[in-house]
């Protein structure tokens, strides 16, 4: 009898997963995309992802040094591998630092307007690490941020190991301004399994999931008076994560190296008419 039970449970599992990515494709066809399946070891594909390089703190007073190295940011076993490590590295600039990681990029490759943006993560933890799955406005270099628009689908600090935070950032609610939300588990940690993380982007919407659970949606009613909604033209996707900075604070004793974020796949749908 146990076997029979632990059949039917498997097969309505299966059901139940099947109906989710069902719904998923009646509403939303697949654009873009990457597996990460390449052969283990493989360094990022270029074709879609560029690496950015500094140490500069981008904007936040973070501790890392941004590298293209393999050793910080690469493909094994079906998936993206970001790496932190604690290692004194000198880089442009002769800037030094006392940890390395990735920060990866689409702004050369692909760009969105709208759609269903997500990826199955599992973040790092530890307090002072920042891992974070987000978008740009590919106009940032025209007119700056936060002009250009932000929008972060997922960030995680370590010392909030149970929460993720989704934030929009604009001209006149940016930094802690921003608007946001955030989604927790509770009694479990974000770094003990994989979560899918996603927003479903429209005209005058934004709406923010975790494992299809919808948890906030922002329009451009819940603005500031005098405000602009900057969420009308492409973005691109980030992936990155951070040790240190203004939010987070910085590595104590408890924190552990090396830390990585594992990405299992990135998608991008467009709604079906």
């Amino acid at each position: 009898m146990k076997r029979v039970a632990l059949f039917l449970s498997i097969f309505s599992l299966t059901l139940l997963s099947h109906a989710s990515s069902s719904n998923i494709t009646q509403k939303w066809k697949l654009v873009w995309e990457d597996e990460f399946n390449a052969t283990t070891g493989s360094p990022i594909d270029s074709k879609k992802w560029s690496a950015e390089i500094g140490g500069s703190g981008w904007g936040n007073n973070e501790l890392q040094y941004y590298t293209d190295r393999p050793i910080n940011s690469f493909q094994s076993e079906g998936f993206l591998n970001i790496k932190m490590l604690k290692e004194q590295f000198t880089g442009l600039k002769n800037v030094t630092r006392d940890y390395t990681s990735a920060r990866l990029i689409t702004k050369k490759t692909f760009t969105t307007t709208y759609g269903r943006i997500e990826a199955r993560i599992k973040v790092p933890q530890g307090q002072g690490i920042w891992p974070a799955f987000w978008m740009l406005g590919n106009d940032i270099d025209k007119v700056g941020w936060p002009r250009c628009g932000e929008i972060d689908i997922m960030e995680n600090i370590g010392k909030e190991p149970s929460m993720i935070h989704g934030t929009v950032h604009g001209p006149g609610y940016s930094g802690a301004k921003g608007i946001t939300s955030s989604y927790s588990l509770k009694e479990k940690k974000f770094a003990d399994d994989f979560h899918v993380f996603a927003v479903e982007w429209e005209p005058d919407a934004i709406r923010f999931y975790c494992d299809d659970a919808h948890y906030k949606t922002i329009t451009p009613r819940d603005l500031p008076p005098g405000t602009k909604w900057v969420y009308d033209h492409p973005h691109f996707i980030l992936l990155n994560v951070a040790v240190g900075g203004n939010w987070p604070g910085k590595p104590d004793a408890t924190t552990t190296f090396p830390q990585t974020m594992l990405v299992d796949y990135v998608r991008v749908y467009e709604r079906v008419p």
